[in-house]
């Protein structure tokens, strides 16, 4: 297994479980499920049965997204052995702070039935709420998330949507670098600045929307390369995020669709071809600008 360096691009993965290192020693399985806009109840639950199934062992969800609960109940009917599971959630906006953060934790882990959790994620870095004071509650939240790790309640810990600004303010007050920053990477849209900012303080890149929204599936020169690859093209953006260094997080609540995008080890896309997705600006529309969201 190849682990990306700030210009290879080529990532050997072979399976679900393989794995990236965080820069803390913790491994963390190359494809997560995604369940960002899955809706609480059975739809979650049995598609991230599915998942498991399917050989996903990487589960990500958020306290925003409101679906811990499913996730968990999952979790806990699947029969895996927790060691063999990777669990991440994130901290929603209006929780901010140090206090809330405590709480907010204990919440989630109490939906998700776990003792501890893998990777614990700030989800946005200015929430409307907090626009006038976002460093301050964020350092008051960095801070309990600090002693959630050091206390071995959770593994990693990590920020998501964060521009380098403010991972730097950040760090103004903290002891520990995040781990993870999670921010959306999708054919034509690679934040080069953050994604190069991350890569040089070894800040692993995890990709959600890996593939953008569904224009990517009327995109003429996508659609080409499955034609090219014989290959879907689900399957094309995720192994194009695989040879970005990235962490893609597919998700799908359609038990075919997810057993398809776990079928992207077998084939290698050509350079000039992982060069062509990234240069395709805006096919997936816009980011949001973290700091003018209005939530």
């Amino acid at each position: 297994m190849l682990i990306a360096c700030a210009k290879a691009m080529v990532i050997f993965m072979k399976s679900l479980t393989d794995t990236y290192t965080l820069y803390n020693g913790v491994q963390i399985p190359c494809v997560g499920f995604g369940t960002w806009q899955a809706p609480d109840g059975d739809v979650t639950k049995t598609a991230v049965l599915a998942a498991l199934e399917a050989g996903y062992r990487h589960i990500d969800t958020a306290a925003a997204y409101g679906n811990e609960g499913s996730v968990g109940a999952a979790i806990a009917e699947s029969g895996l052995a927790r060691e063999d599971l990777f669990i991440t959630t994130k901290l929603a906006n209006p929780m901010h702070g140090y206090e809330s953060t405590m709480q907010a934790f204990e919440k989630s882990m109490k939906l998700l039935g776990l003792d501890y959790l893998d990777l614990y994620l700030i989800h946005w870095p200015n929430p409307i709420k907090f626009r006038d004071c976002w460093k301050e509650v964020n350092a008051g939240t960095w801070k309990a998330f600090e002693e959630l790790y050091k206390a071995g309640r959770i593994r990693s810990i990590g920020v998501s949507n964060f521009l380098p600004h403010h991972i730097e303010a950040l760090m103004e007050t903290s002891e520990i670098l995040p781990m993870v920053n999670q921010i959306k990477l999708c054919p034509g849209e690679t934040q080069e600045e953050t994604a190069q900012y991350c890569r040089e303080h070894n800040i692993l890149l995890e990709a959600y929307s890996p593939m953008g929204t569904g224009k990517i599936f009327s995109v003429p020169q996508m659609q080409e390369l499955a034609e090219k690859y014989n290959r879907t093209i689900a399957q094309i953006c995720i192994r194009w995020s695989l040879q970005m260094g990235y962490l893609p997080l597919p998700k799908s609540v359609t038990p075919s669709r997810i057993q398809e995008n776990t079928q992207v080890f077998d084939f290698e896309l050509d350079p000039a071809d992982v060069a062509l997705i990234a240069s395709l600006k805006g096919c997936c529309g816009e980011t949001r600008d973290p700091d003018k969201t209005n939530f």
